[in-house]
């Protein structure tokens, strides 16, 4: 049986089959509660193209990919824009191109910056050295495998030091289940791309079963969590733990069986297809593509999610990243130029919201 608490006791209507989208899985009865809705974005830069993740530097500049041009960016808390470099080795198709971007947690003194990207005949992790221009690229993850859409993309660094990356499984289903298999999986590596020490299998695989995972962060405990497009009914935020079998493609959403992991919350296609995600103000904020808003999920410290709320409906189209920035604002990307929006004068933009 398949429930969904968007509201508490409420099921959701079950939607069709969405383009990045989809999922099943079930959130608990509310136990925490939205704060007052933060204040409205202002436009910090205009006239991107499928800007798909944010990454901040020491100094609060941002990094900023664009999928489709293979541009990173470098913006400025004031909005200037300079153009970092265009990755050549990236091949741009489908939901493929330029995804993820991670900073090093000591950029001060190693200048490490981390891109995920499609390349000729796979999806793959680059170390580079950024200091004004990039230099010196190192591969530290290849063969991750790659496919018209479901190819992941995410890049963060969590709490631990380690690089997570969160990747698809390319529409062949059964990668997911498959332990040495990258595709489907969250990875936790080493800045070298080597398995991080504890991992639960000794491989880079962090969790498993997973169908394409587009958003991860953690809360001020420490918890984990990851948003999940599903394929025809739910889509789902979970909440992630070491060696944990979030079940696709054998359930989608809430299952009967032990051996996998429930969803925290759930959505019906409609309403969410959720990419980046961002932890900020005691809730998860996850940007919404088909669902073109930004959810707010209060969150306890014990990982347990309350009632979604959500905000700027329809006001600026798909939404692709969020991420929290130093100075405590929320950054979030429109993604209207991905082929499947309506572009309006402006997009795709850069967001800032001032969190109350």
């Amino acid at each position: 049986m398949k429930l969904s608490w968007l509201t508490v006791a409420v099921l959701l209507t079950a939607g069709c089959a969405a383009a990045e989208g989809g999922g099943t899985a079930a959130t608990p009865p509310a136990t925490a509660s939205a704060k007052a809705p933060p204040d409205g974005p202002r436009t910090l830069v205009r006239d991107l193209a499928v800007p798909w993740a944010v990454a901040f530097l020491p100094d609060g500049d941002a990094l900023i990919t664009e999928r489709d041009t293979a541009r990173l960016l470098r913006v400025t808390g004031q909005g200037r824009t300079t153009e970092v470099e265009v990755i050549e080795e990236a091949r741009p198709a489908g939901e493929g191109g330029l995804m993820g971007v991670a900073v090093s947690p000591a950029f001060n003194e190693d200048h490490y910056v981390f891109l995920y990207f499609t390349a000729e005949n796979d999806n793959r992790v680059v170390r580079y050295r950024y200091d004004q221009t990039l230099s010196d690229p190192v591969p530290i993850v290849t063969g991750i495998p790659k496919g018209g859409n479901h190819n992941g993309g995410r890049l963060a660094f969590g709490p631990d030091g380690f690089l997570y990356a969160t990747t698809g499984e390319v529409g062949d289903r059964g990668l997911s289940q498959e332990r040495d298999s990258l595709g489907g999986k969250i990875l936790r590596m080493t800045m070298d791309g080597k398995p991080a020490p504890g991992n639960p299998f000794g491989t880079l695989v962090y969790s498993l079963g997973h169908r394409n995972v587009q958003g991860i962060t953690w809360d001020e405990a420490g918890n984990m969590y990851a948003t999940e497009f599903g394929q025809n009914t739910y889509d789902e935020i979970n909440l992630i733990k070491p060696g944990a079998n979030y079940g696709w493609p054998v359930v989608e959403g809430v299952a009967d069986d032990d051996r996998y992991t429930n969803p925290i919350v759930t959505w019906s296609t409609d309403e969410a297809s959720p990419s980046g995600l961002a932890y900020a103000g005691g809730s998860l904020w996850a940007a919404a593509l088909r669902g073109q808003k930004l959810w707010q999920v209060p969150v306890t410290p014990e990982g347990a999610a309350g009632t979604p709320v959500a905000r700027y409906d329809g006001e600026y189209g798909r939404m692709r990243a969020v991420a929290a920035a130093p100075d405590g604002s929320l950054w979030a990307t429109t993604s209207n130029l991905d082929g499947r929006g309506s572009p309006n004068d402006g997009d795709d933009r850069v967001l800032v919201i001032t969190m109350k």
